[in-house]
């Protein structure tokens, strides 16, 4: 037995070294992320990245966290979100970008659902339903053909395409039928929901979201 003890310890230590390096490096990307953060992102998403309602949306949201994967965020940043008031950052190269990421999944919570999200099947459902749904039930934040912050409500930007061609159907479905907990995004689904939505019913909205940004392409 002592022999085996002595043949593991210098494994058993080099795990121990790797692993402490490892939790250092995450920890010097986190503040380097925090730094940049404040000297970029601050001024609209708020302190501690909490946003504010009708003018930016949080990014340390617990639910929002869950779901979002690294490419959407780390896409969001780079290439900002046309025709709002979020821009590019694509000028602070990949690393820099990658540091902010990392503070912000500092704030994480709870367990992460992104892949399995983003798994979920594409939304198919009738686009005038969802649009009627939309104009009766989203509209009053998200703005007439989800424009957001600019059409005056206290919504994010769901129409326009600097989040479509982000966002998967199953982050847009899952947000919906679920909410986020201390923002004005609450569910939609369920006994508990605003709306108590179906799933069909919501996969129209979506299609009825998507088909805004296809309309305009085709302009």
């Amino acid at each position: 037995m002592k022999q085996y003890t002595y043949y593991l310890y210098p494994i058993i230590m080099l795990y121990a070294l790797t692993t402490s390096a490892l939790f250092a490096a995450d920890d010097a990307k986190i503040s380097q992320g925090k730094a940049l953060y404040q000297q970029n992102c601050i001024f609209c998403h708020q302190a501690d990245a909490i946003g504010k309602p009708g003018f930016a949306p949080s990014l340390s949201n617990p639910e929002f966290l869950s779901i979002v994967s690294d490419k959407f965020i780390l896409g969001t940043v780079r290439d900002g979100r046309p025709e709002t008031g979020m821009p590019p950052f694509a000028h602070l190269g990949r690393e820099k970008v990658m540091a902010i990421l990392a503070y912000l999944r500092s704030f994480a919570t709870l367990p992460d659902r992104s892949a399995a999200v983003n798994a979920l099947p594409k939304a198919k459902g009738d686009p005038a339903i969802g649009k009627q749904r939309f104009a009766s039930i989203c509209s009053t934040c998200h703005g007439p053909k989800g424009d957001g912050y600019i059409a005056g409500g206290t919504g994010t930007a769901i129409g326009k395409i600097g989040t479509l061609n982000k966002a998967s159907d199953g982050f847009l479905r899952t947000t919906i039928k679920e909410g986020r907990t201390g923002t004005r995004m609450l569910g939609f689904s369920g006994a508990k929901g605003l709306a108590n939505l179906s799933d069909q019913e919501i996969d129209d909205i979506i299609v009825y979201l998507r088909s805004l940004v296809t309309t305009k392409e085709k302009v």
